[in-house]
């Protein structure tokens, strides 16, 4: 089973994080022994962290054309700044790495898990041409 852990820094969190006063080495120490446990147990499939909110955009589909509206997102509560995807045997291992990340107060982990193909109608036209895509893919 495929897990992404989806990692979230409130707003106030975010407003209070200074590059120029955190000690960013000690900041990806962590998240690289975090990673290198991950890697070493077998489950992890990749990482990444995300651009800050002000350089994206969102496209809102409420209305037709869509309505693209640039960072930051004034009514968000929280923003993404990650993501890890992992290959586990269960919810508790997700669970279970989830626990371990190096992550302090005013951040979150939204753990989700990514269905495979196999659970979908294998006789959907999509559904083959999704598999055909990720066998090209791989």
């Amino acid at each position: 089973m495929r897990y992404m852990l989806i990692m979230q820094v409130d707003a106030e969190a975010e407003a209070a994080f200074d590059p120029a006063t955190t000690d960013m080495s000690e900041a990806f120490a962590a998240m690289g022994v975090y990673n290198e446990e991950l890697q070493k147990a077998g489950v992890f499939l990749m990482a990444d962290g995300l651009s800050p909110a002000a350089e994206g955009f969102r496209v809102d589909f409420d209305s037709a054309p869509p309505v693209v509206t640039d960072g930051p997102y004034a009514e968000a509560k929280e923003v993404f700044t990650g993501f890890w995807i992992l290959e586990v045997a269960s919810r508790e291992e997700a669970e279970h790495w989830a626990r371990k990340c190096p992550l302090g107060p005013g951040t979150a982990l939204e753990v989700r898990r990514i269905p495979e193909l196999s659970e979908l109608d294998q006789d959907d036209e999509w559904v083959a041409k999704a598999q055909e895509w990720r066998a090209a893919n791989s």
